[in-house]
């Protein structure tokens, strides 16, 4: 076995991004990610990237400050599949509860669909609880182009950051 070591970067994505995003989702999880990047404009939301030497992203993640008062909710977390459990996760999650404590509030959160248990063992290591359950939607595009609507049940999870 050969150690492999990464010096990894964070830092904001920027729309020259999104083209070599195309691991992260559909083409119509790019159009969101674009969406995005506007309300980073408006100060919104903070949307991360983890980059290697190379300056290319390899996880990516948003931080938004409207979804309830006095919380940053993560959002839109992914690391490249090649690169999943090797630490990059860590890295970004970190980056961005830095984020949220640079905005002066006390509590981070994130919703993991239920049947996604590595990245839920990850946020309980990271020292997130269960907050809440509750549904949650959004539209995603088939392998054939048709865009559908996927429903499923979240675990809502919590951090104290202070």
């Amino acid at each position: 076995m050969i150690d492999v070591v990464l010096s990894l970067s964070v830092r904001e994505l920027t729309y020259e991004d999104l083209a070599s995003c195309g691991w992260a989702g559909t083409p119509l999880h790019l159009v969101s990610m674009a969406r995005q990047l506007e309300r980073v404009r408006a100060g919104e939301v903070d949307y991360l990237a983890v980059c290697a030497r190379n300056d290319i992203p390899i996880a990516k993640g948003g931080v938004d400050y409207l979804v309830e008062h006095g919380v940053g909710t993560l959002w839109q977390l992914a690391v490249h599949p090649a690169l999943q459990s090797c630490g990059i996760g860590t890295v970004l999650v970190s980056a961005a509860e830095r984020r949220i404590k640079d905005r002066g509030l006390r509590y981070a959160q994130l919703s993991v669909e239920d049947d996604n248990p590595r990245a839920r063992a990850l946020y309980e290591r990271l020292g997130y609880l269960v907050h809440d359950r509750r549904p949650e939607a959004w539209d995603e595009q088939a392998p054939d182009g048709t865009t559908r609507r996927h429903e499923t049940i979240c675990t809502v999870m919590r951090k104290d950051l202070s």
